[in-house]
């Protein structure tokens, strides 16, 4: 079946749709993420609730003394108390333009999905997700800078390392990342892809894992899930935006020809995609776990220039 006729197929069910449910899809539609949110903030306070679960003690201490600076942060519409908090803080900050908007660019890294991975192209001056990342770390570890510049990095590390883990933020098919994208998210029509895998996608795989992605993992699941770094995170996207997102959305080779404005995902497509998001905030949560661990831990960190 085409796109166009799953998209009527779609319009016709919900037509035929009793009106009390009508109303209930419509204002679930309105409670679903923005697209500016990576995730949404279910999704990215997911991923600082595994990273919490999973840090030492030491970690969980030392954080909790910066928190303690929340005040001269200055930002008293977007409150920084808990490392769920500061998941969501650089997503809420950055809607004061004036003071916050430079960060914008920070948020994702896109390459083309037809072009060879760069993890590096698209970040002049470091107005980058992956060089943020980086940056936000080392600002972090580095016990010379006052509390509250230390404590704005945590929660900038911590947001972006969801943000990298989201197919969208780093593979891009000549549609500012999906957001071009007209999309139906099975029955729930007028979406667009990049919200898709933001909210309603993300939020019904969280929700669905059994067991819980919010657990201690054992020692033995963290090495071989918290891998990598920044670098090496945008590339995993990047392959899954290029390999699964856009091949799965469009029923085709996306570099074989342009893609259509429009498409559908049959609820075939969410099933199969689910796992892959599951996967995506789990190994976001762990990775957040480890470059906390090391921020903290005594001595400085590795020059990221040199590795």
């Amino acid at each position: 079946m085409g796109h166009r006729a799953i998209r009527k197929r779609g319009a016709g069910l919900i037509r035929g749709l009793p009106a009390r449910l009508i109303a209930a899809l419509a204002a679930l539609s309105l409670v679903v993420p923005a697209p500016a949110l990576a995730w949404g903030g279910y999704g990215h306070r997911t991923t600082a609730e595994i990273a919490e679960a999973n840090i030492s003690p030491q970690t969980r201490r030392a954080m909790q003394r910066l928190f303690a600076y929340e005040a001269q942060l200055g930002t008293p519409d977007c409150r920084l108390r808990t490392i769920e908090e500061a998941s969501t803080w650089p997503d809420c900050v950055r809607r004061t333009r004036w003071r916050w908007g430079h960060t914008a660019a920070w948020h994702y890294r896109t390459t083309p999905i037809c072009e060879p991975y760069d993890a590096w192209a698209n970040c002049s001056g470091g107005n980058c997700v992956t060089a943020q990342i980086l940056r936000n770390q080392h600002l972090l570890a580095d016990e010379s800078l006052p509390p509250h510049i230390r404590l704005e990095a945590l929660a900038f590390m911590v947001h972006f390392v969801g943000d990298i883990h989201m197919p969208l933020h780093s593979g891009d098919k000549d549609d500012r990342g999906g957001n071009d994208r007209e999309a139906d998210y099975g029955i729930v029509p007028d979406l667009n892809l990049h919200w898709i895998w933001d909210g309603p996608l993300a939020e019904r795989a969280i929700s669905s894992a059994r067991p819980s992605l919010v657990r201690r993992y054992s020692a033995a699941e963290r090495a071989a899930i918290a891998t990598g770094d920044a670098p090496d995170w945008g590339r995993e996207s990047w392959q899954i935006a290029r390999d699964f997102v856009y091949r799965t959305a469009f029923d085709r080779d996306p570099c074989a020809g342009k893609l259509p404005r429009e498409t559908a995902l049959s609820q075939e497509d969410i099933v199969e995609a689910i796992p892959i998001s599951q996967q995506r905030v789990q190994q976001a949560g762990l990775r957040i776990a480890r470059l906390l661990d090391e921020a903290f831990a005594p001595g400085p960190l590795p020059d990221p220039e040199r590795q």
